[in-house]
């Protein structure tokens, strides 16, 4: 570790939070994050190695710096997309907009059973701040002055919100030094994407990338960046350029096929090709892959046999669409108990020794003093987190609860990342949708309900950007490079706070200089209404039942006793926990056993039903490798498939760059491409 590695990757991190918002939402291009393999980090990369690095000759950076530098960039990446920046302004300002357009919010006075301090600060220029995030400050194409942002407004959410994410992101960088050994040298996990990114860093005694001469990445590269930049020519030339199909349709054949339309299953009937996927599906274990492309087909099926019979398991039972109540979430996430149960089994002796050694007793077992101090901070960022939770008006008795839910999230994302390479990871379990299910309305209280999941809606939303599988690629790169994983961790907290302290300014700016940026954005506008829309709800519910008083005096262990959970959730959590269980105690006694315990995480995942055809083409293309080749040819073909991956990010970022140059020199908003989820 090098001072000017730690210094590029510092200033890697400030740029990523500074550009991101602006090419999300003024450009409207593929996000630069977006998910857990960064087109703008990994794009960046790609450029670096083949065509700069090698040039800098003396000043060339090596293997050991571009980790570092990869490995604060990456801890970054959580701040200013999904991870936070995204929801995090609106979901604080807009309910001050919506108390005045929604009569119930006013009749039941709902905006008072929330702390203020979650919210913007709207007592003084109540026009300027409100109206002026919602239809900006700009006049007359003039970009307004940093001075012009009512900033005072947002002091104290601020203060309020961003150490409670700090608290959970040194947790979660704390977790990640936990987990590394057992998972990268007692389990010996393939990690996919960090394969792929030690290949594209290798270099030869010139400092050139060892794939400059491979001929096949060349080919696999240049071929999907020539179909990719076609499209996005075609986006600019309608009538000159014909588009290169990569979405098919066979939505006629639907009639054949009831069950699975009926489960939600119409992301079959029209596909789309994902290069980057069949890549990456080339480096994980074949039974795993064909986990990922069935898994949803599956689960389409059996949600449509069910729908046959009246009962519905995709849709919400009560509380809406984001944050409600449905069988498929409680089944999911009886998924990641199981699995997490299962891993921590796998390697409780080496956990246990941890322990120990963090708690000062001696053990027999060699631990890295890296994973004791890790354990150490995850430990008390978390506890400081709980607290931080019971400082907002949620019994101390839940905010552990709530906390250990989203450490099992977590912990189940990094392992998809590092078991499956599975780059879009969207755990849609949230904790407060979990704790409503399990203790029911009436032990909850419809404000408990409210302050929990206006916790989940700022914070916790949209977890395809969660910070731990960017951690256990990191690791697994400084570990194959020998860099200090504890140091690094330490300069990934600094990073991520750099990140915050340009994030939020400049997401600000934006947002107030260009209204079409938050009016863009509906899904955001309408996550800002779903915790008041629900508590609402259930106010209205418990009125009808008459227990609204009584509800309302629960507090504290009270809400134990009084518990009554929302039976076909409770069903549903048994379900999944069970189906884990007895698939991975079948892989463990029976060697051909086909169906891998990760099946049962991902099949209700929402977004890998955009994934699950090109998973299905990966899996193809291995079994025909293995099957007709040999171990030879498999290798060979490993810098093709490398090429496919580099290809498709390239695609991915080359309308990034184009769109800048074009709107600093019209002014003009480019023409979207937008190849992974938006």
């Amino acid at each position: 570790m090098t001072i000017r590695s730690v210094i590029l990757g510092l200033l890697g991190a400030m740029t990523i939070c500074g550009v991101t918002y602006f090419n999300d939402w003024v450009l409207r291009q593929t996000h630069f994050v977006g998910n857990n393999m960064p087109v703008v980090i990994y794009g960046s990369l790609i450029l670096f190695m083949l065509f700069l690095n090698r040039f800098l000759k003396s000043w060339a950076l090596t293997g050991r710096e571009i980790v570092v530098i990869l490995a604060l960039s990456l801890a970054a990446c959580c701040v200013p997309g999904s991870g936070l920046m995204r929801s995090f302004p609106g979901t604080i300002i807009l309910p001050h907009r919506y108390e005045r357009l929604e009569p119930s919010w006013r009749q039941h006075d709902i905006m008072r059973y929330l702390p203020q301090r979650m919210l913007a600060d709207i007592s003084e220029d109540d026009d300027r701040i409100l109206d002026g995030y919602v239809q900006g400050l700009s006049r007359d194409s003039k970009h307004i002055a940093i001075s012009d942002i009512p900033w005072h407004a947002w002091r104290r959410p601020c203060l309020f919100w961003l150490p409670m994410a700090l608290a959970m992101f040194f947790a979660v960088i704390g977790l990640s030094l936990v987990l590394h050994r057992q998972w990268s040298e007692h389990e010996h996990l393939p990690y996919p994407l960090a394969t792929f990114t030690a290949s594209l860093i290798e270099t030869d005694a010139n400092g050139r990338s060892v794939l400059w001469r491979k001929r096949l990445f060349w080919v696999g590269a240049g071929a999907v960046f020539a179909i990719h930049l076609n499209n996005v020519l075609v986006t600019w030339f309608p009538n000159i350029l014909i588009p290169f199909q990569l979405r098919l349709d066979f939505s006629k054949a639907a009639p054949l096929f009831p069950s699975l339309v009926r489960g939600g299953g119409w992301f079959i009937l029209r596909p789309r090709i994902f290069f980057a996927v069949i890549g990456l599906s080339f480096f994980t274990a074949t039974d795993l892959v064909a986990a990922f492309g069935f898994g949803p087909i599956a689960w389409a099926w059996v949600a449509g046999v069910f729908a046959a019979y009246g009962i519905v398991v995709n849709n919400s039972l009560t509380g809406g669409a984001y944050l409600g109540l449905t069988i498929k979430d409680f089944t999911l996430f009886g998924a990641c108990v199981g699995t997490f149960i299962s891993l921590v089994y796998a390697g409780r002796h080496y956990y246990l020794s941890v322990l120990r050694q963090a708690l000062g007793l001696k053990t027999t077992a060699d631990i890295d003093a890296k994973a004791v101090w890790g354990f150490r901070a995850f430990v008390l960022f978390l506890l400081l987190f709980i607290a931080q939770l019971a400082c907002a008006r949620i019994d101390w008795q839940l905010a552990p609860l709530y906390a250990g839910i989203l450490v099992v999230i977590y912990v189940v994302s990094g392992r998809l990342m590092a078991e499956g390479g599975l780059f879009h990871i969207k755990i849609a379990a949230f904790p407060c949708a979990l704790i409503w299910g399990f203790f029911g309305s009436e032990a909850l209280s419809f404000q408990t309900i409210l302050v929990l999941q206006m916790v989940s809606i700022v914070l916790f939303i949209d977890p395809r950007e969660t910070l731990l599988p960017f951690m256990v690629n990191a690791n697994k790169l400084l570990a194959a490079r020998k860099v200090p994983m504890g140091k690094t961790a330490a300069f990934a907290g600094a990073a991520i706070v750099l990140g915050l302290l340009v994030a939020v300014p400049v997401t600000l700016y934006i947002q107030y200089d260009v209204p079409a940026a938050t009016q863009t954005d509906s899904s955001t506008l309408r996550k800002a209404k779903v915790p008041f829309e629900t508590a609402v709800a259930v106010k209205q519910r418990l009125e009808a039942r008459g227990t609204l008083v009584k509800a309302s005096r629960v507090s504290g262990w009270g809400r134990f006793a009084a518990i009554r959970p929302v039976r076909p959730c409770l069903w549903g959590f048994t379900a999944g926990a069970l189906l884990v269980g007895i698939a991975a105690l079948c892989r463990m006694r029976f060697p051909r056993w086909p169906l891998h315990p990760l099946l049962f995480v991902v099949w209700t995942q929402p977004h890998i039903t955009l994934f699950c055809f090109s998973f299905i083409l990966g899996w193809i293309v291995k079994l025909i490798v293995l099957k007709y080749g040999n171990s030879q040819l498999y290798s060979r073909l490993k810098p093709l498939m490398i090429g496919i991956i580099a290809g498709e990010i390239l695609g991915a970022m080359t309308p990034s760059l184009i769109g800048v140059i074009y709107y600093f020199l019209t002014g003009n908003i480019p023409k979207p491409y937008v190849l992974y989820m938006g």
